[in-house]
């Protein structure tokens, strides 16, 4: 019986540049879409996907990420007093029990795949899961959860991937297609950001991964990549060269790319008109704008 996934890595040891002066002082994973946290948005995906152990990449000055996950008993006291337990209900779900969340530092920011080989003491033999909080997905059914029932049926390692134009290629660890089977596709390779004109598809890999151990084992050679960083993209294909089939998952929702400030504009957007209790003022005001730019010109 193949093991089931239940550990997930989350990589946020990313200083946040693209959002300064923001994240002088907030880490980027806990600034908010409507009102939750991007790293909510990632803990909520994993546990709906059947995750048990949270295991959390940082650096200096995520101090405040800790604490967003730890109670906060006085203010649980507070709206207990004020009889606001719908509140309550919200700021309990964001509570993490004691041994189900880990930490590891990362102190040189040497890559994707380094960050993930920090965590490899606490993976041992089995199956794992990674996602990137910087890629929010909006779904019915999660994405991780999507990835995770395709897994149970494949094993091996699977990526999450989605189409993209050709001239974009070149941002993205890019799949080398064996057999495309519609939601599922085999590889027999994959290439860490290729030079234009050389991509061997336009499908690229996005932020979640479910992956076997032998990833870890080919981290542990530290080869440095594209960019001079060790790649996790290179580690995974390394496990393929060996043996272990690769698939690649075009998962069913829609993709924020919440690492840039367009795409965390998008986000808040989308996600706010999602709300019944913002749409309409949303879409009034955005209407009312549209409809005095057109007027000015």
């Amino acid at each position: 019986m193949r093991k089931r996934v239940t550990k997930a890595i989350f990589p946020v040891a990313g200083l946040g540049t693209r959002f300064l002066p923001a994240t002088k002082s907030v880490p980027k994973e806990i600034m908010t879409l409507v009102d939750r946290p991007l790293v909510q948005y990632a803990i909520d995906e994993a546990r709906a996907a059947g995750i048990k152990e949270f295991i959390f990449i940082t650096s200096r000055g995520k101090s405040a990420l800790e604490d967003y996950f730890d109670n906060a008993p006085q203010l649980e006291a507070e709206l207990r007093r004020k009889g606001k337990e719908d509140l309550l209900e919200i700021l309990k779900s964001t509570n993490m029990d004691s041994g189900e969340i880990a930490y590891m530092r990362q102190h040189k920011p040497l890559g994707l795949g380094h960050a993930v080989w920090c965590a490899r003491r606490f993976i041992a033999n089995e199956p794992f899961a990674v996602i990137l909080p910087d890629d929010v997905i909006a779904a019915e059914k999660p994405c991780l959860q999507q990835m995770v029932e395709a897994f149970d049926e494949t094993g091996g390692n699977m990526v999450a991937a989605m189409d993209v134009p050709e001239a974009a290629t070149k941002s993205y660890g890019i799949l080398d297609i064996k057999e495309d089977m519609g939601r599922i596709v085999s590889t027999k390779g994959m290439v860490e950001k290729p030079a234009p004109g050389s991509a061997p598809s336009n499908l690229a890999v996005i932020g979640r991964y479910i992956l076997t151990p032998t990833v870890l084992q080919k981290l542990n050679r530290k080869q440095a990549g594209a960019g001079g960083e060790i790649q996790l993209t290179d580690a995974i294909d390394a496990a393929r060269a060996d043996g272990e089939e690769v698939y690649g998952y075009r998962f069913q929702g829609q993709r924020f790319d919440c690492g840039s400030k367009a795409g965390f504009l998008q986000a808040t957007v989308a996600f706010a008109l999602a709300r019944d209790d913002l749409r309409d003022d949303l879409w009034n005001y955005i209407t009312d704008m549209v409809h005095a730019d057109k007027a000015a010109q």
